[in-house]
């Protein structure tokens, strides 16, 4: 192996990284805001990339119907609970973001889908499409067992997958897809020449990492999130809604998700099940990171990223094998530091 092998290699480790680093990143935050160890993140990376493939082929993508079943079964629950309830503030807004938004979008859809649409305007559809899905998820799926135990929710979210793994099958079919990239060129650095594409890539990953710093701490909603992830009790008691602070964190989880899957899909054919293996490298960069700690979890997932590029060159039959058995040393670093805690009641 000499330098030019070396050097292609970490660029390799070094993009994939960048993924890895932002999923990790969803997933720590969903987890600490609502105790959910969200294994269907990876899906929403499907759902991101084969929806946007879908409209730049010219095909409608299976997302459409989709969120108009998925905000008509919200609009009901949330019916039924105001029924039970008696209290009928909010539902005009229920009504507009679980039946208006999926009909508008199935209206524009046709205007939308086609070879000839301007790449940018299909990815803005596409997070237009993808990214309600996550709210409406946590309402239908974790916010009527949002106290229950961290097993419990855990079992759910291995339901999810699995039902999310079938629609997208159902949806998209079983054919790998591949999308244009977003920035033609190259660029010479030294004996190795890096797509412009990859800068765009890195280049996106920092910035979206750059915006949600600054979310969190510098607007009011960044804080609630904050608070709710230190003490969700003490948060109840100030006055911050726990499902807001759950539905918030889904549809950021559902962004960062999609987002990362078009960031990917040029360089990366997706299928419909692609997106688990990708989650589940992300969830090793979050356990580097305790499922607490955001920097740690970029630099495992660098680590990861890094990680498989090399053993995909050595030993390309185990490359995942070596990567998800990196998840013991970790886990047997971390305890030794570890105390056990509690759940809140």
């Amino acid at each position: 192996m000499d330098s030019t092998i070396v050097l292609i290699l970490l660029q390799d480790g070094v993009l994939n990284g960048a993924i890895y680093a932002l999923l990790g990143l969803a997933l720590v935050l969903v987890f600490v805001v609502t105790r959910v160890i969200f294994i269907p993140q990876g899906e929403f990376v499907a759902f991101g990339a084969l929806t946007l493939a879908f409209l730049v082929d010219g095909r409608m993508p299976g997302t459409v119907p989709m969120l108009l079943i998925l905000g008509l079964l919200v609009f009901l629950v949330e019916l039924r609970a105001a029924w039970r309830s008696g209290q009928w503030n909010g539902m005009a807004r229920t009504a507009g973001w679980t039946i208006g938004l999926p009909v508008v979008l199935y209206l524009l859809s046709p205007y939308v889908v086609g070879k000839e649409t301007s790449l940018w305007v299909s990815v803005l559809f596409s997070l237009a499409l993808v990214v309600p899905m996550g709210p409406m998820l946590y309402r239908l799926v974790y916010q009527p067992v949002a106290e229950a135990s961290v097993l419990v929710l855990l079992i759910i979210s291995v339901a999810l997958h699995f039902a999310m793994t079938g629609l997208a099958l159902a949806f998209f079919g079983a054919e790998g897809w591949r999308t244009p990239p977003f920035v033609e060129g190259q660029v010479d650095m030294g004996p190795v020449t890096w797509s412009a594409q990859t800068f765009f890539v890195l280049g996106t990953c920092a910035a979206l990492i750059f915006a949600l710093w600054v979310f969190f701490g510098k607007t009011l909603y960044g804080r609630a999130l904050r608070a709710t992830a230190v003490n969700r009790r003490g948060a109840r008691l100030v006055g911050i809604s726990t499902n807001m602070s759950g539905s918030l964190t889904f549809t950021l989880a559902a962004a960062i998700g999609a987002l990362s899957g078009m960031l990917i899909a040029p360089v990366t054919t997706i299928y419909y099940d692609t997106g688990f293996l990708i989650g589940l490298k992300g969830f090793v960069a979050a356990i580097f990171g305790g499922l607490i700690s955001y920097p740690i979890t970029a630099i495992g997932a660098m680590g990861v990223g890094v990680l498989e590029s090399f053993s995909s060159f050595w030993a390309s039959a185990y490359k995942e094998v070596i990567v998800f058995t990196l998840i013991i040393p970790v886990l047997l670093w971390r305890s030794f530091g570890s105390t056990h805690i509690d759940d809140e009641e």
